[in-house]
């Protein structure tokens, strides 16, 4: 497949990664070339598995594991809240991710988007205590995907815990962690609302080169239960452009690099 082929590929997914569907003229707005060329590219992306083909354009496909949980009002809620703000930020880290390197996704619906922007990628190794992103990347075979191991700690939870997933993290080195938070203060750092969720996030980010936080701005000035990390242990925070310029520039202060998406 030549080079120009597989740049367009990549703009149709990065358009749909942003906007979830498209018509074939906003496609072709966004990509150029002509409307067979855009045809042809959707027809292999749905052979990939990435996209599904509409009458007259396309939408990203939705993996069926969520199946179960559809009626499940507390996912649904988790799923929706804030969802345009994380599918940005999800597409924003993932182009932070270089060809050749070994990222760790905590769990987390924010880093799940982060997963899925880096579905039609190649050449990543991906580390995760998180079931749902494991599956999602599982039949990516550019993609080579580490489950952490672990327990379930809770119930409706993606998050693998306990001595398991530590151990596991005792042996490997990461280029990149993102760590999908419940609060980020800049006096009291990261949290998360479960301890246990949390130790395995520290045990991530001792282990990685580069420490991000993705995070929509409701998350931030915010404090749970779980510690994570100090603020100053944060190389990057990416969030939306909802969030308030004195919190960031409080983070900006202990050394964070802010990124608004």
């Amino acid at each position: 497949m030549s080079e120009s082929i597989n740049r367009r590929s990549e703009q149709i997914v990065k358009f749909l990664l942003r906007t979830g569907s498209a018509t074939i003229d906003e496609i072709l707005a966004e990509a150029g070339s002509s409307a067979p060329s855009i045809r042809r590219d959707l027809a292999r992306l749905e052979n990939r598995g990435l996209i599904r083909r509409t009458h007259g354009g396309a939408e990203l496909v939705e993996p069926l594991l969520y199946e179960p949980f559809r009626y499940d009002s507390s996912f649904i809620a988790r799923e929706q809240r804030h969802a345009a703000e994380k599918r940005r930020i999800g597409l924003a880290a993932a182009e932070l991710v270089q060809a050749g390197e070994t990222v760790g996704l905590s769990a987390g619906t924010t880093t799940t988007h982060i997963g899925r922007s880096l579905r039609h990628r190649e050449q990543i190794q991906v580390i995760t205590n998180a079931i749902n992103i494991g599956m999602e990347l599982c039949n990516r075979t550019a993609i080579r995907t580490y489950l952490t191991g672990g327990v379930v700690p809770w119930a409706w939870s993606f998050a693998l815990c306990g001595n398991a997933a530590l151990s596991f993290l005792d042996n490997v080195y990461l280029d990149k962690v993102f760590l999908s938070v419940t609060g980020l203060d800049a006096e009291r750092g990261a949290t998360s609302l479960e301890t246990d969720e949390a130790l395995v996030y520290r045990k991530m980010l001792k282990q990685a080169k580069q420490v991000i936080v993705a995070a929509d701005s409701s998350k931030l000035g915010k404090v749970s239960p779980g510690f994570i990390c100090p603020a100053n242990e944060i190389q990057i925070l990416i969030t939306d452009h909802g969030a308030n310029p004195e919190t960031t520039a409080a983070f900006e202060r202990v050394g964070m690099r802010v990124i608004r998406v």
